[in-house]
């Protein structure tokens, strides 16, 4: 999926963003509900770091890298940090989101205590997990974030390294999807979502990008 980048009528080309999901983790095959869950790289998982690192270090310039606080994307921006010569900062913003108490569970597990909810939540994922957050939730404090960012940093290159439901919510909202398409987008561990925010507007240049993994 790709999309020509919007320019403004001042010539500006807006803020490129690149969303970086982390790397691989033991819980993602099998699938357990991740989370909030403090998860370290895989050997697979570094491996898969060190090549998107060295893909942005060669084809970008970021001025700033934003990631998760968690481990596992901790440990990716690290990595590209250290490529790109760009120190790597926490924002809380764009942490995962929050399943409850179906975290560390397999969908077996949950279906085996929460049989409805879970046939519902698939269903409809906009709805929130019991005791958990809703799309609606990471949505609102993920678009503010981006809309930071981009305020910050404009006409330049930022990385932001996070979590599949984080990159999935704004592709959404950079296609003005319903929240209810959630499952239409899977992005894999370390590939690269390219996009440009110009006056609140949106472009997607790419989606899922993993050329650079296929050696890993």
């Amino acid at each position: 999926m790709s999309a020509t980048a919007n320019i403004n009528g001042n010539g500006h080309r807006g803020t490129r963003v690149l969303l970086v999901r982390h790397g691989h983790v033991d819980w993602i095959r099998p699938e357990r509900f991740r989370g909030r869950a403090p998860l370290a790289l895989s050997p697979l998982g570094r491996r898969q770091a060190a090549a998107t690192a060295a893909r942005i270090a060669a084809t970008f310039k970021p001025a700033a890298i934003f990631t998760s606080p968690l481990e596992r994307c901790l440990d990716t921006a690290r990595a590209i940090g250290a490529a790109c010569r760009v120190a790597a900062q926490p924002l809380e913003a764009v942490n995962d989101i929050d399943y409850g108490p179906w975290q560390g569970m397999t969908h077996d597990e949950v279906r085996s205590r929460w049989p409805e909810q879970l046939e519902v939540w698939l269903k409809a994922p906009q709805l929130a997990t019991p005791g958990g957050e809703s799309l609606a939730a990471v949505h609102a404090r993920v678009a503010a974030a981006i809309a930071d960012i981009a305020a910050h940093h404009r006409d330049r290159t930022v990385v932001v390294v996070t979590h599949d439901s984080v990159i999935r919510v704004l592709l959404l909202l950079a296609l003005d999807l319903p929240l209810s398409r959630y499952w239409r987008f899977a992005p894999l561990p370390c590939s690269i979502t390219d996009m440009t925010l110009t006056a609140g507007e949106f472009s997607v240049r790419s989606f899922n990008e993993t050329w650079h993994l296929h050696d890993v």
